[in-house]
């Protein structure tokens, strides 16, 4: 069951979008996939715990059906959040990418012969590899910080079905996923106790819907955190699904959405990079804080 299972994104607070989306597009590459507006909170804390204006920007490589993608969350008024050490890093293949920073005088720090570290507005680290963008999805794997690498091993294999890929003992790391064709799941032992800050993120998954109320049940079972159970989300004009969110044994926040709607709400929408921009030029935000001569909150 869990071969039906596949990686979705990574959820990103971001405080400045102006700054963000010249990073994805110009910088990584990325396109803007759809890009979507709203009123108030997501009854599943998708913008984490605000109850006001925000937006969601998708951006990747290619169509969510077949590529891991990142989702952005704007807060509007929430001008910046505190990492922790619960984000390692996004590890993508593009020569591209790396050129792209070089041309934009972009900070990149070089790590070997054909490896990259550059930051994201925000202190978000993405690894670049120096080779040929491949034809699939260019993203390799997400890396997260773990305190007891067997008990997480334990928790994303024998709850939630990964598989064991690759084992470095000397770095304290594992690479796992559901298939060796998507994007992998690296858990690194950090030492210590992992620290979310206010910028935590939360990493997507899909799975058949019939499987949703399983998922939830097991970990109720193995007394498990179930951060928020089985409910269903509404887009306007737009497939409703349902997520039920998890938190693993150092608090990450794990999404499982019902992939029969989520591939109806996730096709690309033509306008998507239109939207993203008629809302950044239509925010006011930024000008009105430096007239009164005042910051916008940190989270």
């Amino acid at each position: 069951m869990a071969a039906l299972r596949r990686a979705l994104h990574f959820v990103f607070k971001v405080g400045d979008r102006k700054k963000t989306a010249v990073f994805y597009r110009d910088v990584l590459g990325m396109t803007v996939l759809r890009h979507e507006e709203f009123e108030e909170g997501c009854k599943a804390t998708c913008n984490g715990p605000y109850d006001g204006k925000w937006s969601k920007t998708m951006v990747g490589f290619g169509p969510e059906e077949d590529h891991f993608v990142a989702e952005l969350t704007y807060n509007y008024g929430v001008g910046e959040y505190n990492l922790g050490n619960d984000f390692l890093g996004m590890t993508l293949q593009s020569s591209a990418a790396v050129s792209n920073a070089k041309h934009l005088n972009w900070p990149l720090t070089q790590i070997s012969e054909s490896l990259y570290l550059v930051q994201a507005p925000g202190g978000y680290h993405f690894y670049l590899l120096d080779e040929e963008q491949p034809t699939h999805d260019p993203v390799q794997k997400i890396s997260l910080g773990v305190s007891d690498l067997q008990r997480s091993i334990h928790y994303w294999t024998n709850l939630l079905g990964m598989k064991v890929m690759e084992r470095d003992e000397e770095k304290k790391t594992v690479l796992m996923g559901f298939t060796h064709t998507q994007c992998k799941l690296e858990l690194q032992d950090i030492g210590g106790t992992v620290d979310h800050g206010t910028a935590f993120g939360r990493i997507a998954f899909s799975c058949p819907r019939e499987q949703l109320p399983d998922i939830q049940a097991l970990m109720n079972k193995e007394k498990q955190t179930v951060l928020t159970p089985l409910v269903s989300l509404d887009t306007p004009g737009k497939a409703t699904v349902e997520v039920v969110i998890l938190a693993d044994p150092d608090g990450h926040e794990i999404c499982f959405v019902g992939d029969e709607a989520f591939r109806q709400l996730s096709t690309i929408d033509p306008k998507g990079n239109q939207l993203l921009d008629k809302a950044m030029s239509e925010d006011k935000s930024d000008e009105w804080f430096a007239k009164h001569s005042r910051q916008k909150a940190a989270a």
